[in-house]
């Protein structure tokens, strides 16, 4: 088998991303067709189709998903391998503020992992009082959750997410492994700070339940910790409960998500990606995120309907 072209990886690696040839031709300055050229070169060398055409679009196969997502992990070493220059080592301190639910819940999972990359960045992370604070001047790099609108600052959209209900295995179990939307009149809804999450996903599910009862926590680790320990059902986000539900602390007794109406970016002042430890931190946590929303399934719940908003 011939190795396949650095160039043919990246026509791969831009039509996972963007799901169109167009897209991906823009983003590597090349024209439609020489994406196309590119593709099939890698299917020849591979002996493997990697996407089908579906009228004027295109769709990875599924020998073409497992592949692309090889290619990607592939293609961000190399990337990083270009900047372990002797003269060009990221190094230093980063200081670093994080929204509290996805600094606990996805941040600290993956940071050993950084610091294996990076171990002459010396990080400092700070949690802010308010999710969408990026005003603090000591801090070089914000994770905030907001909409994007933070004037004066280079924003960056990291992640969008979904909500929808989690409970503890225990908690499903003691109700025999089924909830129906009638039982939420009755149990323990967790809220964070208002009751705004669960009145959106009930009005999307099309039932008309007042969600005002339950206990209302101040940040997300608290609801999160309570949904854990079976105090009742929480609305959480695919993003800062994956871990959970992999372990199997959680479950969705539901299959009903809603998109949020905010997001995760990445925040900054206007020439802080000058610093090597600020590249080297906002390349990592992108494609960190990437491979997450490429692994992302949606899966029914127990209750039956999963339909979206």
């Amino acid at each position: 088998m011939h190795h396949p072209s650095m160039q043919a990886l990246r026509a791969l690696d831009g039509l996972a991303k963007h799901g169109s040839m167009l897209e991906a031709s823009r983003e590597l300055n090349l024209t439609p067709s020489a994406i196309s050229h590119q593709l099939r070169s890698l299917e020849n060398a591979l002996g493997q189709k990697l996407f089908h055409r579906q009228g004027k679009g295109v769709t990875l196969t599924a020998f073409g998903k497992r592949y692309a997502q090889e290619v990607e992990k592939a293609l961000t070493i190399v990337s990083r391998a270009s900047l372990l220059t002797e003269d060009n080592v990221p190094a230093g301190r980063l200081r670093l503020s994080c929204v509290p639910g996805f600094a606990i819940f996805w941040l600290c999972n993956h940071l050993a992992e950084f610091q294996q990359l990076y171990p002459h960045i010396a990080l400092e992370i700070s949690s802010p009082h308010r999710l969408a604070d990026v005003w603090d001047r000591d801090i070089e790099l914000f994770i905030a959750f907001g909409k994007g609108n933070w004037p004066g600052m280079q924003c960056e959209l990291l992640s969008d997410i979904e909500f929808t209900p989690y409970c503890c295995p225990s908690f499903l179990e003691g109700r025999g492994g089924l909830l129906t939307m009638e039982n939420l009149r009755e149990i323990p809804l967790l809220h964070m700070g208002s009751y705004d999450d669960w009145s959106r996903w009930i009005a999307a599910s099309g039932e008309t339940i007042d969600p005002r009862h339950g206990i209302v926590f101040s940040n997300m680790y608290l609801v999160l910790s309570a949904a854990i320990r079976g105090l009742g059902v929480a609305i959480g986000d695919n993003l800062t409960c994956k871990t959970a539900l992999e372990q199997g602390q959680l479950v969705k007794p539901f299959g009903l998500s809603i998109r949020s109406l905010e997001s995760y970016f990445l925040v900054y002042e206007p020439g802080v990606m000058e610093r090597s430890t600020c590249r080297a931190f906002a390349e990592w946590v992108r494609s960190k995120l990437q491979a997450h929303g490429s692994d992302e399934r949606h899966t029914p719940g127990p209750e039956g309907f999963s339909g979206n908003p």
